[in-house]
């Protein structure tokens, strides 16, 4: 029993803060706010000096020798001498665990390799240092409560800076500084300043140390990134559970035609989560707003539908405008399958033959005329590529061939106003155009047709009179010879 009890107040006191750290007695002595910080620093409680991070002799109560150069002693760091103190035990696996730390190192490296890890305005040292964001006495666990760095102390710390537009400017004038401002606007500010301390903030979609500017294809914000970031939170259906919203949101991104293209294809024209939710004042588009949301992008598809008789229609139930005919994460590719009265068609959802018969008739009939033009279109292409592989010059109604194909493409923009009229005079100017190139192509091919019979004919032509004067020479030879004889 009395060597567990030694050993355990050896373990006590291993990690007891030295009782002959002259430094704090003295610095406390004069009232010294620092010293006052550093009783309740994580280091101190680990059973660090004053010594270990300014160096010289944390023992000596004779200040010639506690602040001796030759015992190392750097009084206060400057610029990057800051970062380079923290790293020697940060960055130290070894010492890490022997202070009984389970804190991840290498951050002194992935700050230097950072957006912040840049020169300073002074140039003497980079951004940022550690104490920039932690403090440098007084420094607690990023857990409590009262840390800068707590998940809700985090945005004020980052606002120091990033609210500045004077020091903004100096570094990249592009970067807005109302960031914080928007954050308070959103879903996650709002519950962030109620208290809670799950909620995104700075450091949970930009990282901590190794935060990279949002155009580098390294950082977690660059937009084939995105999803994957937001996902971290919106895809743990344990750590959503008291949101109670859905957590698929993700897999159905990846599956839509926005997600295909940006994950698959890298089309960073494509949209990612904050195109359409905002980042810092990130928040669920609502019914007013998620067509203009839609509508960035898509602009003539959203000015056709609020001129439409749907506008009214859908403002009347409250339905979102976009999202209730083409969802919102999971959206698909938009087909003429969408169109008209089948299994797949959206307009079947609200206009049945016994139910707004009127809606019913008019999707049947645009969807006739889409399926025309498209069996026209392919007919003509067949046509032409026939004619192409004979050998014919086709070039102009190959070209043609393009406004049907136009047409075919604008109709799918034009449905959104939903006047049979407009739509079929779009599809009517397709139809023309097909039609145009089918018989450009069959002509094409009557003459080659034409020009293969004509030069067989030609051809038997030449060879009989061949064999006419052949077979008159012969006998020319023959008559010739007999004279002789």
């Amino acid at each position: 029993m009395t060597i567990l009890l030694a050993i355990a107040l050896g373990a006590v006191f291993s990690v007891a803060p030295p009782r002959t750290d002259q430094c704090l007695v003295c610095h406390e002595g004069m009232g010294d706010r620092s010293a006052e910080l550093f009783r309740r620093d994580v280091h101190f409680k680990k059973g660090l000096s004053c010594a270990d991070c300014h160096g010289g002799h944390a023992s000596s109560d004779d200040a010639e020798r506690a602040m001796s150069k030759q015992a190392g002693f750097i009084g206060r760091p400057q610029a990057d001498e800051v970062t380079a103190v923290c790293a020697r035990c940060h960055s130290n696996s070894e010492t890490m665990r022997q202070l009984r730390s389970n804190l991840r190192t290498g951050q002194a490296e992935a700050l230097a390799a950072s957006v912040h890890g840049r020169s300073s305005l002074s140039g003497k040292g980079r951004i940022a240092q550690c104490t920039t964001c932690h403090e440098a006495h007084g420094i607690v666990s990023p857990k409590d409560r009262s840390s800068p760095v707590h998940p809700l102390n985090v945005t004020r710390t980052c606002s120091r800076c990033h609210s500045d537009a004077a020091l903004m400017r100096s570094y990249n004038p592009s970067l807005p500084v109302d960031q914080l401002e928007k954050y308070r606007t959103s879903v996650h500010g709002m519950r962030n300043k109620q208290g809670d301390a799950k909620v995104a903030e700075c450091a949970s979609c930009h990282g901590d140390h190794g935060i990279r500017a949002a155009n580098d294809v390294r950082s977690a914000v660059y937009a084939t990134n995105m999803p994957a970031t937001c996902s971290k939170c919106h895809s743990d259906s344990a750590y959503m559970k008291e949101y109670r919203i859905p957590t698929d949101q993700f897999a159905k991104f990846s599956r839509s035609v926005h997600g295909l293209a940006l994950l698959q294809k890298h089309d960073l024209a494509a949209p990612t989560c904050n195109d359409c939710h905002g980042n810092h004042g990130a928040a669920p588009p609502g019914v007013e707003s998620l067509s203009k949301v839609c509508g960035t992008c898509h602009v003539l598809n959203a000015e056709l539908f609020s001129a439409s008789p749907h506008k009214k229609a859908f403002d009347d139930r409250r339905l979102p405008e976009c999202e209730t005919c083409h969802s919102n994460h999971e959206i698909a590719a938009a087909t003429d399958r969408l169109l008209g009265v089948g299994p797949d068609a959206v307009c079947s959802r609200c206009h049945r033959e016994n139910e707004n018969r009127k809606g019913f008739l008019v999707a049947l009939s645009m969807h006739r005329m889409i399926d025309s033009l498209e069996h026209e279109e392919k007919f003509a292409g067949m046509l032409l590529e026939e004619a192409e592989q004979k050998g014919m010059e086709v070039s102009e109604p190959k070209f043609k061939l393009r406004d049907a194909r136009q047409a075919r493409l604008q109709s799918r923009t034009t449905v959104h106003a939903f006047d049979e009229q407009k739509f079929r005079e779009v599809v009517e100017k397709g139809l023309a155009s097909a039609l145009t190139v089918s018989e450009a192509s069959q002509e094409a091919i009557d003459e080659f047709y034409f020009r293969r019979w004509g030069l067989g004919v030609s051809t038997l032509i030449i060879t009989v009179l061949a064999v006419s004067l052949y077979l008159t020479v012969r006998r020319i030879e023959r008559k010739q010879r007999d004279t002789i004889r």
